[in-house]
């Protein structure tokens, strides 16, 4: 088992393959217990098939994925949603046939610690506004996002990996999704983060790693980040 002050999730040498493309070329990086933690980079650098790869939804895999002292490479993506990893996709994949209430209570509890209804209504009181009357595609942009995110929450996941949850949506929406992601922190939930919006990941993160063509290109904590906005300038064109 892992040592209790060591990574919740380690990744070493990660290679990922869609067909014949091969998208990562030996990414390595750790999440620590209750840290929320960014990957960076332009479109196509690699990121999303990185969580996809934790995920084991790619085509191929290959290195090492250990999660609390379990290494996951030769699991199935069902095998591993029930040892306590919760991914949110971009595209959200909200059930348009189904309201609110339905669209939360589908995702099976794999374990114990998930969030109440409760609980997620008061992390996102626009959903309680909307809840038993709105079809899922009838959601705004931002209500889909947080449907998403709150879906994921009464799984009991302990590892939360969200790509682009700020995605086309209204500043004041991004604002209550950084006020949730700093919440589920002070919980004790680990999030791994995809964004290109560094603006909003610099108001929630502990540590960046920056990617680029499918590999690790730089890494740094939020204490050395004045330090690093020339870089990020320079890899994100931002």
């Amino acid at each position: 088992m892992l040592e209790a002050r060591g990574p919740l999730l380690a990744v070493k040498d990660l290679q990922a393959w869609y067909g014949e493309s091969h998208i990562l070329h030996g990414v390595t990086f750790d999440v620590q217990p209750g840290e929320v933690v960014t990957l960076l980079g332009r479109n196509g650098a690699g990121k999303t098939t990185t969580l996809k790869s934790v995920m084991g939804i790619v085509g191929r895999r290959t290195g090492s994925i250990g999660f609390e002292g379990q290494e996951l490479i030769a699991w199935q993506s069902d095998r591993i949603a029930r040892a306590g990893i919760a991914f949110c996709p971009e595209e959200r994949g909200i059930f348009a046939s189904l309201d609110v209430q339905e669209n939360l209570l589908l995702p099976p509890v794999i374990r114990p610690g998930g969030l109440s209804l409760a609980r997620i209504f008061e992390l996102f009181p626009n959903l309680k506004e909307r809840l038993g009357s709105s079809q899922g595609t009838k959601l705004s942009g931002g209500e889909q996002q947080m449907l998403a995110i709150g879906r994921i929450l009464r799984t009991g996941a302990r590892l939360l990996l969200l790509d682009e949850p700020t995605e086309g949506l209204a500043p004041v929406i991004i604002q209550q999704i950084g006020k949730t992601i700093r919440a589920l922190k002070e919980q004790g939930f680990t999030i791994l983060l995809v964004e290109q919006n560094f603006r909003f990941a610099a108001t929630v993160a502990d540590r960046y790693y920056v990617m680029e063509h499918g590999r690790i290109i730089d890494r740094f904590s939020n204490s050395e980040l004045d330090a690093n906005v020339g870089k990020l300038h320079d890899y994100l064109g931002v």
